[in-house]
């Protein structure tokens, strides 16, 4: 049984400070708080906020976690207001029906598969001068690299064409009616119901002498359309896009009508 957990951290404390300040941490610290060890079950986050004064994750678990360390270590123990919020999934998962809208957040690394860099990292030279020095060690067609889509438009267009394959179109925004005594141009349309709320650079390290990792982020909000249930099921489980363990892919729902919500997207 899935459960959705929101999180609230005290940016002011030292180890919060730590935590906030590097993804490979942070997950190693949501991991922390399942008891089956080591952790095998999909396990989804995202930086909700993160102000000076609060940060807020959201946590999506297959099985029920415990967060009282991260509480402890970098909340509010026994304030008001400092206890995590964890809830069943399922209900959620059952209102998924074909043709139903919902409103829609979701945090991604948009990246796209290129056989060689324009400008390779130190890791991606290495990888090129390896197949270079020894081409019969790898497959003829050596795998692609990652490459990150640095434009709002490359990034929007990412996650366009990858609705249908995880069951939801987005359906066109409502067009605002023009003012009395204009006319709309022939060629004017409001464009699909979506729009970037926030774009970042993450950098950080892995291990304090281990490589850069450098990820570019997009948070997308807006209104989807049901497809395909079992689809879409599958990728509020399952996450969308790459570098899932470093808080992307999370994709959670809202009914359209907020006094039906039934989580906060």
């Amino acid at each position: 049984m899935p459960y959705l957990s929101k999180i609230a951290l005290n940016p002011r404390r030292r180890k919060a400070v730590s935590l906030l300040s590097s993804p490979h941490r942070l997950h190693a610290a949501i991991l922390a708080g399942l008891a089956v060890q080591p952790v095998t079950e999909r396990v989804l986050w995202r930086m909700e906020s993160n102000t000076t004064h609060r940060a807020e994750i959201l946590v999506l678990t297959e099985s029920r976690p415990s967060w009282q360390h991260l509480v402890d270590e970098a909340g509010w123990p026994g304030a008001d207001g400092g206890e995590p919020l964890v809830a069943d999934y399922a209900p959620l998962l059952e209102r998924l029906a074909l043709g139903r809208e919902f409103g829609f957040r979701l945090t991604a690394n948009p990246v796209q598969s290129v056989p060689r860099p324009t400008k390779p990292s130190e890791q991606q030279n290495a990888r090129l001068k390896a197949h270079a020095e020894r081409p019969d060690a790898n497959d003829h067609r050596p795998r692609g690299f990652r490459v990150a889509h640095r434009t709002a438009a490359q990034q929007l267009d990412w996650l366009l064409a990858r609705a249908e394959r995880h069951g939801f179109t987005i359906p066109e925004a409502n067009a605002d009616a023009p003012a009395p005594g204009l006319k709309p141009e022939d060629s004017f349309a409001a464009g699909p119901a979506v729009s970037i709320v926030s774009r970042d650079i993450l950098r950080f390290n892995k291990h304090r002498d281990g490589p850069r990792v450098t990820l570019s982020t997009a948070t997308f909000e807006g209104r989807l359309r049901v497809t395909d249930p079992h689809a879409l099921r599958a990728a509020l489980l399952g996450g969308i896009g790459p570098a899932k363990g470093y808080g992307q892919g999370l994709l959670t729902l809202a009914p359209v009508r907020a006094e039906a919500a039934v989580n906060s997207a």
